[in-house]
């Protein structure tokens, strides 16, 4: 088994870079928190510890790359915004291999939120791949805002080796509030 020390960030692309036609800017945003001198966030990005794949690259050669990157993934940040169920091909595989495969708990990130306090209630956001883990129990999550503080946190916090109680994990309110969050 690899040296599991990375994070993986799974999000919707959209089949384009466009920073604005997909959640790649939450990707860029997250990076960008990592690289800020005076922002204390920091992870291991298994996205940078694997070399970087072609767009012209077969599609199994892309495959198992993303298998390598989740073999060197302690947990995985999956970014959730409106458009990330409509993902067909690369999301719903990230999330099969890490919960199947990898045993990694998934940090469930949603942009637009402030506080998530009930995730059932966001249940239409969610990708087949992971509602299906949710509601047969073999995917330990826990869901969040995409907001620094919290990221951070359920990324030092959760990974294999600590998992989340359940499917359903979530932030108390104490907690949300000790993220600058209000609720």
């Amino acid at each position: 088994m690899a040296y599991r020390n990375g994070t993986y960030i799974a999000f919707h692309a959209g089949g384009t870079d466009d920073p604005t036609a997909s959640d790649i800017k939450y990707y860029r945003i997250l990076k960008a928190w990592h690289e800020h001198d005076k922002i204390e966030f920091r992870f291991i990005n298994s996205h940078e510890k694997v070399g970087a794949v072609r767009d012209s690259s077969k599609r199994e050669t892309l495959r198992r790359s993303l298998m390598e990157r989740l073999n060197n993934s302690r947990n995985m940040v999956l970014i959730i915004g409106p458009t990330t169920k409509l993902d067909t091909d690369w999301v719903p595989f990230e999330i099969g291999y890490a919960v199947d495969v990898c045993k990694i708990p998934i940090i469930a990130a949603y942009t637009g939120y402030n506080a998530i306090m009930r995730p059932l209630e966001l249940s239409s956001l969610w990708p087949a791949a992971f509602a299906s883990r949710i509601q047969n129990g073999s995917v330990r999550s826990i869901h969040i805002p995409f907001r620094r503080n919290a990221i951070d946190d359920a990324i030092n916090q959760f990974d294999h080796e600590n998992l989340p109680l359940d499917s359903l994990w979530f932030y108390s309110l104490e907690a949300h509030r000790s993220f600058g969050i209000s609720v």
